[in-house]
């Protein structure tokens, strides 16, 4: 996503995602409040990186960076060197200062990518997970884990031995379960593909549960499982 309210800078932001191989270009913003919308609505499945230009109306790109409460990795686009400080003490990635050259985008793009990379391979060689809740970390293994649920600010681990509630988001979740097993379905509920009942006019049957596959998240769950 490129959130810029400035068309020269969309522009040429745009013209370096398309000549790099590893990106594609989801959406293109000039302002914030539909940035927010859509990064905290159900249509952000396809959102692994965000440019984000510092000096926005309405409301800065420093401010919607904090919102998100670092679901996702952000570059900031700026043309003042003085927010570099305040943007890394936020964890955002990287950040460049206008005008910007492509090796220095490239630098940026890379570091994300490697970054997103390391955490999927940790991912897939882990067999569990633990998760604070109350006042123990709890071992989950994800053969024992159903599906994850969200709620308000919290996410709820629905397992063999019982429910599970943790202060996360579910974007932070699906970053740490292996896509090997688990689906997101919908913006509440990430599902374990190998413990499907069956499959319903897209309502999922999970033991006596019945979850809904949201329009966005169809193409990629189809895919991953093994239907004639």
């Amino acid at each position: 996503m490129i959130v810029d309210d400035d068309e020269m800078s969309r522009l040429l932001i745009s013209k370096f995602v398309e000549k790099t191989d590893f990106l594609n270009l989801a959406h293109v913003l000039d302002n914030t409040i539909d940035a927010s919308n859509i990064l905290i609505g159900e249509r952000n499945n396809d959102i692994d990186l965000v440019f984000l230009d510092v000096e926005m109306p309405e409301m800065t790109g420093l401010e919607l960076a904090k919102s998100l409460k670092n679901n996702y990795p952000i570059i900031f686009i700026t043309s003042k060197k003085d927010y570099a400080i305040e943007a890394f003490e936020d964890n955002i990635v990287d950040y460049l200062v206008k005008p910007i050259e492509y090796t220095r985008f490239l630098k940026a793009a890379m570091k994300v990518r490697d970054q997103l990379e390391k955490e999927l391979k940790f991912a897939e060689k882990e067999n569990h997970i633990f998760v604070k809740s109350d006042s123990r970390n709890v071992r989950i293994a994800f053969n024992e884990l159903h599906f994850v649920e969200a709620l308000a600010d919290y996410v709820i681990f629905n397992t063999d031995k019982g429910k599970y509630m943790v202060h996360h988001t579910m974007k932070g979740i699906e970053k740490r379960l292996p896509t090997s097993i688990f689906s997101r379905v919908h913006r509440s509920y990430i599902v374990n593909r190998n413990k499907i009942n069956h499959i319903e006019d897209f309502n999922i049957s999970l033991g006596n549960k019945m979850i809904p596959v949201g329009a966005s998240y169809k193409e990629a769950f189809l895919d991953k499982i093994n239907m004639l």
